[in-house]
């Protein structure tokens, strides 16, 4: 049996990792902004779940209560799992949602991260799993400050696993594709403005309004490699999930490569005589 903290829990790969772990006997602590959702969770495993009614940009808040889970038993697995899309145009975008973005998507998981190390270390190890997507590798038109969370986070995850490996701890980026977890609904949307009707920004925007965004990720496979993951004895620092987040990164990846060693003569020209 283990013990997991799992943020955004009230949703998606939040709820459905919830209930997948309760299934099969472990405990967790949920953070939920609506934890109404959750009231069957309750009904049935209330000894084995507490819900914890938590705004993630909240430091203070946060800290509190990561502080109260490990002093109430060992925690194995954090799940920084919160999140959410911010739609348009990068100079469509408002300064609060901007703001708004980067408090959800980066800052509250770097600050739950550190939350947490303290006591991860001093139990002797654990492992945190941070949702990223394959848009921390990838990008698209109409996604800029979201792309810049997840590729700030990923940046963030890849340092910090380096600072903390003697201690035990261990990090997995998680990234998945298109889901169906309702990602699209929830959206945050930015006005549009006319220009960009005709340009990748407006094409972007009228393919998920059609919706023709293909959408080929299963939430209930995805939470299922999640917990995987979590359960792994040598975890990958990356995990990719779905078909369109591999073939995307893949071929971003193999793109980037080759305009890397296109270059080689020309990096190597910039070292001292």
């Amino acid at each position: 049996m283990k013990s997991w903290f799992i943020t955004g829990a009230s949703s998606g790969l939040g709820l459905s990792m919830t209930r997948k772990l309760l299934g099969r006997g472990d405990l967790v602590h949920a953070t939920a902004r609506r934890p109404d959702a959750m009231r069957d969770l309750v009904q049935r495993h209330g000894d084995r779940l507490e819900i914890i009614e938590l705004e993630l940009t909240d430091t203070l808040s946060l800290r509190q209560q990561v502080d109260r889970a490990f002093a109430s038993r060992r925690i194995d697995v954090v799940v920084s799992n919160a999140g959410y899309g911010l739609l348009g145009a990068a100079e469509e975008l408002s300064d609060a949602q901007i703001d708004r973005q980067i408090a959800t998507n980066l800052t509250a998981s770097i600050q739950l991260i550190r939350a947490a190390l303290p006591h991860l270390r001093t139990q002797g190890g654990g492992r945190i799993l941070q949702v990223s997507s394959e848009g921390g590798q990838v990008a698209y038109p109409n996604f800029s400050l979201y792309h810049a969370t997840k590729w700030g986070i990923e940046g963030f995850v890849e340092a910090v696993a380096q600072e903390v490996a003697p201690f035990g701890i261990e990090f997995t980026l998680i990234e998945p594709g298109p889901t169906g977890t309702g990602f699209g609904a929830a959206l945050d949307r930015a006005a549009e403005d006319p220009i960009y009707h005709g340009t990748p920004a407006g094409d972007v925007r009228r393919a998920i309004a059609e919706g023709n965004f293909v959408i080929k990720g299963d939430v209930e496979r995805t939470a299922d490699a999640m917990i995987a993951a979590g359960d792994a004895v040598k975890p990958a620092r990356r995990v990719a999930l779905g078909s369109a987040a591999y073939d995307n990164i893949e071929r971003e990846l193999l793109r980037r490569l080759e305009e890397l060693k296109a270059q080689r003569d020309v990096a190597y020209a910039a070292d001292q005589a």
